[in-house]
């Protein structure tokens, strides 16, 4: 199979291969020395799985090449890219954590006006908050996109091709 898994690489862009294809098959290798000791149809399913992942993300890759884009077609609904580390699904997720925090201070509020005289709800001023909270969020969402920008426009960003190690004499 690791010789299988070699050759569909080549499907993939040279660029995307020469930076990504050691640490592909260096993965490759841990997942397949797990599922080794697993039943047959687990490594069937093992191999169909890597093989059309391969296949789905070469096409991907090409289509972004052809498109310039990452958002022209989707294979899953939670891709990853490069530039972009972390699934979509953090947003939600970190929404509903926000939430959580919220109602927990609001159980907390509860039990304090419970055995404590003159506390009050926090669920008038709680749309305001959350208002402000969006506000000051965008603001600050804008303001970093802001400095990311400009710093792309300066050329910062090339700092990441630098090769270490080279000697130049002059």
């Amino acid at each position: 199979m690791p010789s299988f898994y070699r050759w569909l690489l080549y499907l993939y862009p040279s660029l995307y291969r020469r930076e990504y294809a050691d640490e592909m098959i260096a993965v490759f290798r841990d997942a397949q020395a797990e599922v080794s000791t697993g039943s047959f149809g687990e490594r069937i399913s093992f191999r169909a799985r890597e093989s059309g992942g391969l296949l789905a993300g070469a096409l991907q890759e090409h289509i972004r090449i052809i498109s310039g884009s990452y958002q022209l077609i989707s294979f899953t609904r939670f891709d990853m890219r490069p530039e972009f580390r972390f699934p979509r699904s953090t947003v939600f997720l970190m929404s509903i954590i926000f939430v959580g925090v919220i109602l927990a201070m609001e159980k907390a509020n509860t039990i304090q006006v419970k055995y404590a005289a003159g506390a009050g709800s926090i669920w008038p001023s709680l749309p305001w908050f959350l208002g402000l909270t969006l506000l000051f969020t965008c603001a600050t969402v804008m303001v970093i996109w802001r400095i990311l920008f400009a710093l792309g426009r300066t050329g910062v960003h090339r700092l990441a091709n630098i090769q270490p190690g080279t000697n130049r004499t002059d």
